[in-house]
């Protein structure tokens, strides 16, 4: 339950990092509420998730997971570039999350 509580962390982590760049620099009300509640959740998830995973796994895993999101939605929804290296990048970062999360005892 641990690892769904932290990919759902990451998830919301995923959400303020994309609300942040609809906010307009915090000048529109409500994606700025929106991106503080998900930075909220967010943070609330990780502390759940770490009541059961080592610290250095789930930190990792929660800012891979939103580093991956914010990643693939920046080029999706605002026209990232999407180079070869940058996707291959990508996929070193997933690697590196099912990395840990097969080297962490459950």
């Amino acid at each position: 339950m641990a690892w769904l509580i932290l990919i759902l962390a990451g998830a919301f982590e995923i959400g303020w990092a994309v609300g942040l760049k609809w906010t307009d620099g915090f000048t529109r009300p409500l994606p700025t509420i929106l991106t503080a509640l998900s930075m909220i959740v967010s943070l609330g998830l990780l502390g759940l998730a770490l009541r059961d995973l080592p610290l250095g796994t789930a930190y990792a895993v929660w800012t891979g997971v939103g580093t991956v999101g914010t990643a693939i939605l920046g080029i999706w929804l605002f026209g990232d570039a999407a180079t070869p290296a940058r996707l291959l990048c990508i996929g070193l970062i997933v690697a590196g999350i099912a990395g840990l999360k097969l080297a962490t005892p459950q």
